[in-house]
């Protein structure tokens, strides 16, 4: 789960990481108000989980999704330009993002700027500490042209953040003195941040330095695990469902697992394994997957239901192979939820259908002896190619 840049800096403040102060608001009026208790040298900031919006362009023709003015009423105008509008930024793709709120905060003069990130290393399975002296860029470029100013340290998982390892950092970072304290503090803030709230990653981008000597965290992204937010109700309570596709929200209501792809074969799997191979087929074959959707192990009718009207509201969609190996799953009760589908949403384009393992014959035998038009398949290989196929003729 990702969270708001606003929602981001109420954390900080919450664990002590420095950070300017700010305030969301969701009309000019509001921006007016913040900017009002600020004074002068203000920043406003669309708010959408995307990278790239100082850069970005509204659909309305506004350059730029963050903005410095110097009081009050520029404020206000900046925010009426942006709330309502929709942003498109190099993270966004084409279709952007709609502004429904802004950050409204102080606007601090930068000395240098720098890179600094907590994230879980699944190789080692321990959390890693990434960070630049090249901030404000995108971590990417730096890692690509200049690796050399990229900096890791490994952090035990059961000892944590140890002060040496600190000390190597602030220094590979170039800071010393009360600058090297200030880090020190706002890097032990952040660990204990991303360890009590089970983050999968934090970044800080950029992390500045300032003239009269701070250290603060100026911008920042939150991913947090899913499996553990059921220990962190507040923070859950942060979702914004409409920076999401509504495919994607609606499968998570009957615990689909579904993310929306660019192609027009969808899928309807089970198991993540299986449904990766699935994908690989159909390009294999030719052809361009809509769709990631695992129904998982225990899928019941009424979810497979749901399943093919989430598929088929997506207009791209031009046939759908549904690829099955029944373990625990039983191959009878997708049949019948397919049958019971396809009669809900009048199906009207082609659907292939491979079903395997358990209770396999009934399921077949659903299939047969239904009224619903579809091609059965034996093999992945098979089932891919008659997909493939079915667009084309």
């Amino acid at each position: 789960m990702n969270i708001h840049e606003y929602q981001a800096k109420e954390l900080f403040q919450k664990f002590g990481v420095p950070t300017p102060n700010g305030r969301v608001a969701d009309s000019a009026e509001e921006a007016k108000s913040a900017a009002a208790e600020i004074g002068s040298n203000i920043v406003v900031k669309a708010q959408v989980h995307a990278g790239g919006r100082g850069k970005g362009t509204f659909k309305n023709g506004f350059k730029g999704g963050v903005h410095v003015v110097q009081n009050a009423d520029e404020a206000a105008d900046i925010a009426a330009k942006m709330l309502g509008q929709v942003l498109v930024t190099h993270q966004t793709g084409e279709e952007g993002k709609l502004v429904s709120k802004v950050m409204v905060a102080d606007a601090v003069e930068i000395t240098k700027e720098y890179y600094l990130a907590i994230l879980m290393d699944r190789e080692s399975r321990s959390p890693v500490i990434v960070a630049s002296t090249e901030g404000g860029v995108n971590i990417e470029d730096v890692a690509e042209h200049t690796p050399e100013k990229i900096f890791h340290q490994a952090i035990h998982p059961l000892l944590g953040l140890q002060p040496y390892e600190v000390r190597k950092l602030s220094a590979k970072l170039g800071f010393a003195g009360d600058q090297a304290k200030q880090f020190g503090k706002l890097l032990a803030a952040l660990y204990r941040l991303f360890i009590e709230c089970d983050c999968s990653m934090v970044e800080i981008n950029p992390l500045v330095t300032t003239p009269d000597g701070q250290v603060l965290a100026l911008d920042a992204k939150f991913d947090f695990d899913d499996n553990a937010l059921y220990r962190h109700p507040d923070i859950a309570a942060l979702h914004d469902p409409t920076e999401e596709d509504p495919r994607e929200v609606e499968a998570a209501k009957y615990h689909l697992n579904y993310i929306g792809l660019d192609g027009n074969i969808a899928c309807l799997v089970n198991g993540a394994g299986l449904a990766m191979a699935t994908m690989d087929i159909i390009k294999h074959c030719g052809g361009e997957p809509a769709n990631f959707l695992d129904v998982g192990g225990g899928a019941t009718q009424e979810q497979v239901t749901n399943a093919f009207k989430i598929i088929l509201g997506d207009p791209k969609v031009k046939a759908i192979l549904v690829n099955i190996f029944g373990g625990i799953m039983d191959c009878d009760v997708i049949a019948k939820g397919i049958v019971a589908a396809c009669k809900e949403v009048s199906l009207s384009i082609p659907l292939v259908v491979r079903l395997e393992g358990n209770n396999v014959e009934a399921g077949k035998r659903t299939l047969a002896e239904s009224d619903v038009a579809l091609i059965s398949a034996d093999t992945l290989a098979d089932a891919a190619d008659k997909a493939v196929k079915a667009i084309a003729a």
